[in-house]
């Protein structure tokens, strides 16, 4: 809390909710098991993981500032120009980044109501006013976020999939969202989840960011590639956003473990396509499980679900059954949510340990 006689931040600052990520340990719990932070189920590569124990010897130099390597093989990967390519400490470093470019003062950065909380955060730090539009069952609505923009609209912020709902608009959809918005409002798409896919309608953005000067998407190494705790992400944007963005970025933003260890796991044979057909086969196992048990699971492409108890002292009730089980997930309360709680899709005993206990509390509970 800012002290009434000490130096005082601008005003916004303080409204803003601190972000609280999902929670790691009980107390008394020597083995939990923790699906409250989207993290991939198998952990990292093998490959990524003997990349990073090899630069061990080396961690006193500086990273290389410009990430050329890792850029080049995210080109390679992807099939993109590298220098279109940015590396941040995480995607929230990147999406910070445009926030505080394009944003700021008089300005306005839009967002649907249970979008990804960061992009909240990032346009009330940068001074922007923060717009939340209303959703269609838990999806975003392209009419509703054009009738939101006014002349002082600067940034779309939009995660699709999205976190937390899990639920995704298709190409066409996002394609008349772009082609709607102004020329000098700048379109966020965040497809942190995008590798767990299976819709043939998406998009993950490469195409509308090549399509104009005015869409940017941002991608993340902490979830299929399960790097999460070397912080790593990257954005593929118009050469215009891509220099805004070297030009505002700290000058070695992503360490030389991260870079060596993201080079490896992008190259890691089917490590992609297996995590994500045990993510496909299993959220769809362990959402008929919960439905069969009474709960109301909504549609997701990611690697997590939400589960719907109807009111908040029922979600409350599940997630208390659930941790006395050892058992962490995210209750989505600071996502105006209450009756919801999110699940990562873990390993299938996992998953099996939810749908039981969850099974019980929906009985006995």
């Amino acid at each position: 809390m800012s002290s009434p006689l000490g130096p005082r931040p601008r005003p916004e600052i303080l409204t803003i909710s601190p972000y609280i990520g999902g929670e790691s340990h009980l107390a008394g719990v020597n083995r939990v098991l923790k699906l409250s932070s989207n993290e991939g189920a198998f952990g990292a590569p093998p490959g990524a993981q003997a990349a990073y124990a090899r630069l061990a010897p080396e961690i006193f130099r500086y990273p290389d500032g410009a990430a050329e390597a890792l850029r080049r093989a995210i080109g390679a990967r992807f099939g993109l120009d590298p220098a279109r390519i940015v590396c941040g400490n995480g995607s929230d470093d990147l999406i910070y980044q445009l926030a505080l470019s394009y944003g700021g003062p008089g300005t306005e950065l839009i967002m649907t109501r249970h979008g990804f909380s960061m992009y909240a955060i990032a346009g009330a730090y940068a001074g922007s006013r923060v717009v939340k539009v209303a959703e269609h069952h838990l999806t975003a609505d392209v009419d509703a976020i054009l009738a939101a923009v006014s002349p002082a609209t600067r940034l779309v912020c939009l995660a699709n999939p999205n976190n937390p709902t899990g639920s995704l608009l298709g190409a066409a959809e996002i394609a008349r969202l772009r082609r709607g918005l102004p020329a000098d409002v700048l379109l966020v798409l965040d497809a942190a989840y995008a590798e767990y896919v299976t819709r043939a309608d998406y998009e993950p953005g490469v195409t509308f960011v090549d399509a104009g000067d005015n869409v940017v998407m941002t991608r993340t190494f902490s979830k299929i590639f399960g790097l999460g705790g070397l912080r790593l992400g990257w954005a593929y944007a118009p050469p215009g956003v891509i220099d805004v963005m070297n030009r505002v970025r700290n000058p070695f933003n992503t360490n030389a473990a991260a870079q060596e260890a993201a080079i490896a796991a992008l190259n890691e044979p089917g490590w992609v396509e297996k995590r994500r057909a045990h993510n496909s086969a299993w959220r769809d196992r362990l959402g008929a499980m919960l439905t069969e048990a009474g709960i109301k699971i909504w549609p997701s492409e990611g690697n997590f679900i939400l589960a719907d108890f109807t009111t908040r002292e029922r979600a409350d009730g599940a997630n208390a059954h659930l941790r006395a089980s050892g058992i962490l997930v995210r209750p989505m309360g600071g996502y105006d949510l209450p009756h919801c709680l999110r699940i990562t899709i873990g390993t299938a005993a996992e998953c099996e340990a939810v749908a039981a206990s969850l099974a019980d509390f929906m009985r006995h509970g």
